[in-house]
Formats: structure tokens, sequence, C-alpha cells
């Protein structure tokens, strides 16, 4: 039977493995969940849930309601199982991470005075927001899913997006300092 590949898949799989769910489903769940670190579109989650039934990962169950269009939920197989354990065992690949932010702070000293300051105003304002998010989901978790097993886990996530803002924070703050000192105010 033909895998299905992909980082898409993979965490199809882990967000399945929650509990049966609609493409739909998925979507809206990925950003309080997943979405602080990874993101899936309806895009991508659509074709790679098609690749998936076709391997043999999960399995499709239609729902008729009368009156709206058939919902489409999604299970994981066995086969799907064990393929999320294998890929789990698996070593991460490291990503040389990509900011946009960071090549217009580099290359800064070639725009206008103020326009750093403006990017990086707006950077610490949304790690300042998403602290607060991250505040709020945890107490969420801790309310709603208290009994579900994987919670220490998505609490680990969130507690890796928490610390990474609150640096983010530090780190806008002295860069402000310095590009303050750099346009002269």
């Amino acid at each position: 039977m033909k895998r299905s590949g992909g980082a898409t898949s993979k965490a199809l799989l882990g967000l399945l493995s929650i509990h049966p769910m609609s493409g739909y489903d998925m979507r809206q769940l990925i950003p309080w969940s997943i979405g602080h670190f990874w993101s899936e579109s309806y895009g991508q989650i659509y074709p790679a849930l098609k690749q998936m039934t076709a391997a043999g990962l999960v399995v499709r169950k239609t729902e008729q309601h009368e009156g709206r269009p058939d919902r489409h939920v999604y299970s994981l197989t066995k086969q799907g199982r064990a393929e999320l354990r294998t890929w789990l065992k698996a070593a991460p690949v490291d990503e040389v991470p990509r900011s946009e932010l960071l090549l217009k702070v580099f290359f800064g000293a070639h725009t206008e005075k103020g326009v750093n300051r403006e990017h990086i105003a707006a950077f610490l304002a949304m790690h300042e927001q998403a602290l607060k998010v991250y505040v709020a989901t945890e107490k969420r978790l801790k309310k709603e899913e208290a009994q579900d097993p994987q919670l220490p886990y998505w609490l680990m996530t969130l507690s890796f997006g928490r610390h990474r803002s609150k640096a983010s924070v530090k780190w806008a703050t002295e860069t402000l300092a310095e590009l303050e000192r750099l346009d002269g105010i």
C-alpha cells in the first residue's frame, strides 16, 4: 500500500490521535493547539487527507445531515497509528529558521530612520499579545482537558512558545533602545 509522506500528513495523524474529526474540525483546532509552531491550511489538509485515506492511514466516515452538506469525519487506522509512532521515534529534522524581520534588520542601514523601529515595535506588540494568548490557552487547557493524558505534552509546547515570546520581547526591547540610539532619539 502506498505510504503517505510529508510533514502535513504527520501533523494530521497527530491531530487525529486526539479524536476523530473532519478537515474543518482540524483547521479549527490548529490555531489554539499546534498553530503557535505549525500551520496547515485547508489547501494542505484536504489533499493530505485524500492521500492518507488512499494509503490506508485513515478511514473516512460520511455523516449525512438533512439540509446540510455531508460531513466527512476521519479516524486513524491501526496502520495510521503505527505510522505516527514511527515518525515520533525518528529524530526531528532541524530546519533553518527564516525571518523576514531579521532579514530587514540586517539590511536596515539602507532605509529611512524610524522604519526599523516601526518593524521592531510591531514585533514587540505581537509577542506581548502572544504571551497573553499563551496564558489564556494554558488556563483553557487545564480546565477543559484536565483529564487528557496528552495535556502535559501540550503544556510543554505551550511553555516553549511562552519562553520564545519572552525572549523575543527582551530582544525587541533591547533592539528598540539601540535603534533609538542610532537614530539619535
